[in-house]
């Protein structure tokens, strides 16, 4: 199981846009996600690929790390492995 950060996401974009969005760029489709405001300047999503691992969304990290995406550039990080326990 692995989880991909993706900050400065538009508060509207939907599920399934970011799903299309990085399916279109080599991700496997994600399996859960859990949206996180902030202070509302700089939305962001946790996504989680139970079936990928850390070092398969690394590898696809750089494609769209930075990337200019509705209006936005958005940050991508791969989360560290943790214990879940």
């Amino acid at each position: 199981m692995a989880h991909l950060w993706v900050g400065n996401v538009e508060d509207d974009t939907s599920d399934d846009e970011i799903r299309e969005f990085l399916v279109r760029y080599g991700f496997p489709p994600f399996d859960e996600i859990q949206r996180y405001s902030g202070t509302g300047t700089r939305p962001a999503v946790v996504l989680t690929f139970n079936h990928a691992s850390c070092d398969a969304l690394r590898s696809l990290q750089p494609r769209i790390h930075d990337m200019f995406w509705k209006d936005r550039t958005i940050v991508v990080q791969v989360m560290p492995e943790h214990d879940e326990s």
